[in-house]
């Protein structure tokens, strides 16, 4: 798209989360995205979901630029919050912040901060998600819903006090905590045998998983025993029967390995303090989706139409 420039490696594609631009001996990867759904963190998510997209790419991310934009009363101490709070998790990241934009924008409702995050590795030392191969292992680590379950129950915290105990909300708004995959997709890349990675964000693990075949042309069995679920997003799901499989995801990873390294990519990721599991393996032909459940039955695995939280979040739960 635009014009044509010989340094672009990798431009728009269906899946794939990220450009990569050779300039010179080093790869740029950059990638933008958005939140839009979340008040409580906005600035914090903003960073660790552009910063998650570059690491997929086995790269870590090194800069970051964000455009803010507010509602139109919104106040000093509202901006304050955002900035306050990407600084602190770029400082985590070991992120730059160079530059931005921040308006107050007509029409808002609430506040939107899209981000661009950058990473720098050398020349052609990157996977993407439209890499995997027939036969690789298919890894998810950490759980299921995430992201999703740290905006419920911290956007929704009063509505859902009146069903949950307050330690199981107290428990599920730390999920924030876990939202960067920089430590995975990287620890990951680095042990070797990686093929490609992408992290599941809107249509949660269900859409990723899709994506990623997708991207590399291929079908996909996924195991839902193998899928980890945590009890605080069980809870926050059933209250507003939405499937955790298609909650946003941010914070796990996706990763095809080569059948020979995936039991080591697990250990490994293990090792360092990150959950993870062999939960599928990729398929011949890109029509066959599908998931096995715990009774042994096979089902076509659900293409996401939207992401689940913007079901939960206009949901009047019958309690």
């Amino acid at each position: 798209m635009g014009a044509t420039r010989s340094e672009v490696v990798l431009g728009p594609s269906a899946g794939i989360d990220a450009a990569v631009v050779d300039i010179g001996n080093v790869s740029l990867i950059s990638s933008m995205d958005p939140v839009t759904g979340a008040i409580d963190r906005i600035g914090w998510l903003s960073v660790n979901v552009n910063a998650n997209d570059v690491a997929t790419f086995g790269c870590e991310p090194r800069f970051l630029l964000s455009c803010i934009m507010l509602p139109e009363k919104s106040t000093r101490t509202t901006l304050q919050k955002i900035t306050e709070q990407m600084s602190t998790a770029a400082e985590e990241l070991g992120i730059a912040i160079v530059g931005g934009h921040c308006e107050m924008t007509p029409g808002l409702k609430t506040p939107i901060v899209v981000g661009c995050a950058i990473g720098v590795t050398e020349k052609n030392n990157y996977v993407t998600a439209a890499g995997a191969n027939q036969g690789d292992k298919l890894i998810l680590t950490k759980s299921a819903g995430i992201e999703g379950t740290a905006i419920l129950a911290s956007d929704r915290e009063r509505q859902l006090s009146k069903e949950l105990d307050k330690n199981v909300l107290k428990s599920a708004k730390q999920f924030y905590r876990r939202i960067s995959v920089v430590k995975d997709a990287v620890t990951a890349f680095k042990t070797g045998g990686v093929h490609a990675m992408h992290d599941p964000t809107e249509g949660g693990v269900a859409g990723a998983v899709h994506e990623m075949a997708d991207a590399s042309n291929l079908g996909v069995r996924v195991f839902r025993e193998k899928i980890i679920v945590e009890p605080e997003t069980v809870k926050i799901c059933d209250f507003y029967q939405v499937d955790p499989l298609q909650l946003i995801a941010s914070g796990s990873l996706l990763i095809a390995a080569d059948p020979a390294l995936d039991e080591k990519i697990v250990e490994t990721l293990r090792k360092n303090m990150i959950h993870a599991e062999t939960i599928g393996e990729f398929l011949p032909s890109p029509e066959k989706r599908l998931i096995t459940n715990e009774s042994g039955k096979t089902e076509v695995l659900v293409r996401p139409a939207t992401d689940q939280l913007w079901q939960a979040l206009k949901r009047s739960p019958t309690h």
